[in-house]
C-alpha cells in the first residue's frame, strides 16, 4: 500500500498545485486554455505515440484489457439509462441526468496515465494506451448522444458525432502508434528525441491543467445527485472493470492498470461539453470536484485490491 500511495502522491500534488496556480499566479482563463490545447493536440499525442511505438505488445493482453474496460463502460452506461425513469420520478431533470451520466462514465486520462507510469513505467503507459482505444470512442459517442437527447435544444446527427470522434488526436495517436509498432517501422533518432521530450512534458502540464479546471464553488450544496455520480464512478465502475478483467484472465500489472483506468475521477472536459450542449454544468462541477478529492482515498484501495 505504501508503494501505491507513493505513486499517487505526486499526481495529486500536481493537481493541487494547478488548483492553487489558477487562483494566484495564473488567473487568466486564456492562459490555461492555451496550455490545455497544447497538451491535448501536441504533448499528449506525442507521449501516447512513443509509448506504443516502443512497447512490447506481446506482454500486453490487448483483448482482455480492452474487452474488460469496454464492457464495463457499456454496463455502466446501460445502468445509468435504466435508472433514468427512477431519477425522473425523484425530480432529476434531463440536464441533471446527463451530468450524472457523464460523471459515471467519463474518465480523467491524465491521472490514469500519470499513475500507470509511476507504478509500471513504459509497460503501464502501453497498457493504459490500449485502454484509451477501448474507452474513448464509445464514451464520446454516448456522452454526446445522451446530451443531445436529454439536454441539448439542438440535436446532433450521427455524422456530427462521428466527426467529433475522428477529430480526437488521442485516438489517432494510439492507432498510429499501434500500427507503427506492429509494422515495425524504423524511425530516426531525431524523431525519438523530439517526441520523448514532448511526451515528458505532457503529464505534468496535463495534471496542472486538471487542477486548474476544478470548481469547488457550491460544493457544500452538493446533494444526492452528486453523491450518486461519485458512487457510480469511484465504487461501482472499478468493481465492474476488475471483475470483467479477472473473467478475461488479466493478471499482474495489466490488471492493476485496468483498476487505475476504472477508478480515476471524471475529466474536467466533461464540464466544458455540458456547458456547450445544455447539460447541468454546476452539478457536473460538483461531481468532478467531489470525485477528485475522494479518489485520493478510493484509488489506493482499488489498486491495492488488484495488486
Amino acid at each position: 500500500m505504501s508503494a501505491v500511495v507513493a505513486a499517487l502522491a505526486p499526481v495529486f500534488l500536481l493537481i493541487v498545485i494547478g488548483f492553487g496556480l489558477r487562483r494566484s499566479l495564473i488567473r487568466l482563463e486564456a492562459h490555461w486554455h492555451g496550455l490545455e490545447r497544447l497538451t491535448y493536440y501536441v504533448l499528449f499525442p506525442a507521449l501516447l505515440l512513443q509509448s506504443l511505438i516502443k512497447a512490447d505488445l506481446s506482454t500486453v493482453p490487448v483483448a482482455g484489457v480492452g474487452g474488460a474496460l469496454f464492457l464495463a463502460m457499456l454496463a455502466m452506461s446501460a445502468l445509468c439509462l435504466t435508472l433514468r425513469p427512477l431519477l425522473a420520478r425523484a425530480g432529476v431533470d434531463g440536464p441533471a441526468f446527463t451530468s450524472i451520466f457523464q460523471g459515471a462514465t467519463r474518465w480523467q486520462t491524465y491521472v490514469a496515465l500519470g499513475v500507470a507510469r509511476s507504478l509500471f513505467g513504459p509497460t503501464g503507459l502501453a497498457v493504459a494506451s490500449v485502454a484509451m482505444i477501448a474507452i474513448i470512442p464509445m464514451v464520446n459517442v454516448f456522452s454526446v448522444a445522451v446530451l443531445a437527447h436529454y439536454a441539448s435544444p439542438v440535436r446532433r446527427s450521427l455524422s456530427q458525432i462521428l466527426a467529433t470522434i475522428l477529430r480526437n488526436p488521442l485516438i489517432w495517436a494510439c492507432v498510429v502508434g499501434l500500427a507503427l509498432n506492429v509494422a515495425q517501422v524504423p524511425l530516426p533518432k531525431l524523431w525519438h528525441d523530439a517526441a520523448d521530450a514532448l511526451g515528458q512534458a505532457s503529464l505534468p502540464i496535463g495534471l496542472l491543467v486538471t487542477g486548474a479546471g476544478l470548481h469547488f464553488e457550491g460544493l457544500r450544496r452538493a446533494g444526492p445527485a452528486a453523491a450518486l455520480g461519485v458512487v457510480l464512478k469511484l465504487v461501482l465502475m472499478p468493481i465492474l472493470a476488475i471483475g470483467l478483467a479477472g473473467w478475461f484472465g488479466v493478471t499482474g500489472p495489466s490488471l492493476v492498470v485496468v483498476a487505475i483506468c476504472a477508478a480515476v475521477p471524471t475529466s474536467p472536459s466533461a464540464y466544458v461539453l455540458a456547458k456547450q450542449m445544455g447539460g447541468d454544468a454546476p452539478l457536473l462541477a460538483q461531481i468532478i470536484s467531489l470525485q477528485t478529492v475522494l479518489a485520493a482515498i478510493t484509488m489506493p484501495l482499488a489498486i491495492a485490491w488488484t495488486s
